[in-house]
């Protein structure tokens, strides 16, 4: 967790640009983005000199050219060490007229942020503004992985917040509970079809140095990490600048993060490519049979956005592969032959672990819908004996627009470094959904159906049509109601009638 003095720093950052003329919290992140890439740049280049000084032999990879044009600014100017003792407006100057162009040939040395660079565009609008910004973020300590990734993921928390764009980001609690449940691996090749900012894949990765801490001692393992196990793929360039951004500073130094219309291209180079699959895909409707990817139809006929994604979801995973992915309700009950024949493919040739339905409020204020999580293991053999259902009643944040915590922080998210008391777990049900999980196969079993969790067989799932709807298969506890007798209710009456008629008698003066 960063601190309060961080926090603000971030906020004067962030209020700068917005009395600067910059109210689109996007275009804010996306020019920190560019600046804080220009500061690493200078960092790994004065890395390079002083292994070069010390080993008495020449620069091996030179970022910034040497020497300069008679037209142009000396290369050192283009630096960030160099830059930032400027005067505004040189500084403005030289950062718009040398170094944006410079940021924009870098694609060269083919790591995924040099690539999302070549668009970059300047659009910090006054040298004052720049110099205010620049200032800032150089205070910021940038050496700490754990510092640099919470920083941004916090300036990223500035978007939703702010109103606008919030839908790109899942809320990060709902992302840190489908990791533990599908508890990433060492050797795992991981891939986010709609990756955003790159949550899902920030999150994996934080959680195998947490659970795997050798991976990074291991060489082969160690280049695995940083050069192919992640892969993201969005159709929106701003996205995939700020999710390769947001994969950088938590450590993670070359994910591939690549330019990609899922839904609307082929996939055979991908065809069961990966490992694991996490998802929370845009669900916008329905699209053109002509713009749909032939190899997706092939799996179920539709234009459905959501069936699309399960299906590319399929396609994507190697045998054995499994996939935590977030699916709009209809997904689970729809009863279109589309809807019934994936949820049937899911089932019958595939295995279905869990549903987890969760509340409708999670994604406010930027929607209603109700939403659940789908678990899968992908087998081309069938598998599936029995169905995990969990019903998410409480995140740990109230289900309106205002999403108010409704806890301490250490007693939020699935897991809390606070253990939960009884009434605690009615606000956040987050915790208990792991604890039953890892007992999917064992108590989970015997727990009836009135339980928060529980599972249902296959039998019974295809008797029903292949409904996933956690309501179809939820009881309700009915209370016993104790009826009176009815000659002690006749009793009551009688006793209430002499008494109605004793205070009529007392009210008119009569005698007892």
């Amino acid at each position: 967790m960063i601190n309060g003095e961080l926090k603000n720093q971030i906020d004067r950052i962030w209020d700068a640009f917005w009395s600067g003329g910059i109210s689109n919290p996007l275009e804010v992140i996306e020019q920190i983005t560019y600046l804080l890439f220009l500061r690493r740049l200078d960092d790994l280049h004065t890395l390079e000199e002083n292994k070069s000084a010390r080993l008495k032999r020449p620069m091996e990879h030179r970022i910034f050219p040497e020497g300069s044009d008679p037209k142009k600014r000396p290369s050192e100017d283009l630096r960030w060490s160099h830059f930032k003792h400027f005067a505004p407006s040189e500084m403005f100057t030289v950062v718009d007229e040398h170094v944006f162009p410079f940021l924009r040939t870098l694609g060269g040395d083919d790591s995924t942020y040099a690539h999302h660079m070549k668009d970059a565009r300047f659009t910090i609008p006054t040298p004052a503004l720049l110099s205010k910004v620049v200032d800032l973020l150089d205070k910021i300590p940038m050496e700490n992985r754990d510092t640099k990734g919470d920083l941004y993921e916090y300036m990223l928390g500035k978007i939703a917040s702010a109103g606008q764009n919030g839908q790109f980001r899942t809320p990060r609690h709902i992302i840190r509970l489908m990791v533990e449940m599908t508890a990433p691996q060492p050797k795992d090749i991981i891939c986010d079809p709609a990756c955003g900012t790159a949550g899902f894949l920030v999150c994996a990765g934080e959680y195998l140095r947490e659970h795997h801490p050798n991976i990074l001692h291991d060489e082969k393992l160690k280049q695995h990490f940083h050069q192919g196990m992640f892969h993201g793929f969005d159709f929106d360039n701003v996205m995939l600048r700020i999710g390769s951004m947001n994969m950088l500073l938590h450590g993670v130094e070359n994910p591939d993060i690549r330019y990609r219309d899922s839904l609307a291209q082929d996939h055979a180079s991908d065809e069961e490519a990966y490992t694991l699959v996490l998802a929370n895909p845009p669900f916008a409707g329905s699209l053109d049979y002509e713009n749909t990817a032939k190899d997706l139809l092939q799996i179920v006929k539709t234009k459905k956005t959501e069936l699309l994604f399960v299906a590319l979801f399929l396609r994507l995973l190697k045998p054995g592969g499994r996939a935590a992915v977030i699916v709009p309700d209809g997904v689970l009950f729809g009863s279109s032959n589309a809807h019934k024949e994936l949820r049937r493919m899911l089932i019958e040739e595939q295995k279905l672990d869990a549903i987890v339905s969760l509340p409708g409020g999670v994604f406010k204020p930027y929607a209603g819908v109700s939403t659940a999580i789908l678990l899968f293991t992908k087998t081309n053999s069938g598998g599936t004996d029995n169905v995990w259902f969990y019903d998410v009643q409480a995140d740990g944040l109230s289900l309106d627009d205002k999403r108010t915590p409704l806890l301490s922080e250490d007693k939020m998210g699935p897991v809390p470094s606070t253990e939960l008391s009884k009434d605690e777990h009615t606000k956040n049900n987050l915790p208990d959904v792991l604890v039953h999980w890892k007992e999917r196969d064992k108590s989970e079993l015997k727990r009836a159906r009135t339980e928060q969790s529980f599972c249902v067989t296959k039998a019974d799932i295809a008797a029903q049509g292949y409904d996933l709807s956690i309501n179809r298969y939820k009881e309700v506890v009915h209370e016993e109601v104790k009826h009176r007798h009815p000659k002690e209710i006749l009793e009551s009456l009688a006793k209430l009638e002499a008494e109605i008629q004793q205070e009529m008698r007392e009210l008119e003066g009569m005698p007892k």
